[in-house]
């Protein structure tokens, strides 16, 4: 069983937790990863992309010019795709993007990044991630203290404001709350840094 340090604000060492071998402890398997990554960007598109057909454009109720005499190829509205300003053909129409895999797939692909971001030591556990103050400089020196480098998710429990208010402002950081946690989030940021309360959290609702 995968166990990593509790530490404090100085990076000293408060003590241990054990993680969960299915979480923390699975072999990654990239197949799935890249499954339920495509998935998780396919269910955030709004699909509301939307162009009109001769039917949706107003005007073009009289037929431009007579059938025969005029040397003309037949018309019988300017709003034909044919035409400027005529309609659009095959274009694009409000769709739903969304589908799901199965629940233990998509388990698995979580676990398989937890597990190597553990394994790469960018997995950091304190006692209790809060911020005094909502300040953005308070924030910026609190996550300078671990020497973390690169972007940085912060995994709560909670709705700390201070700690949400103070990181917004942030580049490459990003608070998430456990029940919110998915795939891409854990891909875009290289640095996980959570407490003790969220990984037992993460650990039920995985689990």
């Amino acid at each position: 069983m995968p166990a990593v340090d509790i530490i404090d604000t100085k990076k000293k060492k408060t003590g241990s937790i054990e993680l969960s071998d299915e979480l923390f402890g699975a072999t990654p398997k990239l197949s799935l990863v890249h499954e339920a990554l495509v998935m998780s960007r396919a269910n955030a598109r709004q699909g509301t992309a939307a162009t009109k057909t001769r039917s949706f454009i107003s005007g073009g109720g009289v037929k431009p010019f007579k059938q025969k005499g005029t040397g003309r190829a037949r018309a019988g509205t300017i709003r034909s795709p044919l035409w400027r300003k005529g309609g659009t053909v095959f274009g694009p129409h409000p769709r739903d993007y969304s589908y799901s895999m199965p629940k233990k797939a998509v388990r698995k692909a979580m676990s398989s990044v937890l597990s190597s971001k553990l394994a790469e030591g960018l997995v950091m556990v304190v006692d209790s991630l809060t911020l005094g103050e909502p300040k953005t400089k308070a924030a910026a020196a609190f996550l300078k203290g671990f020497g973390l480098e690169g972007s940085t998710m912060l995994l709560v429990t909670g709705e700390d404001q201070n700690l949400y208010l103070g990181a917004r402002n942030l580049p490459d950081v990003k608070v998430v709350r456990v029940e919110n946690v998915n795939i891409f989030d854990l891909l875009k940021y290289r640095n996980l840094l959570t407490d003790k309360q969220a990984v037992a959290k993460l650990q039920e609702v995985m689990g």
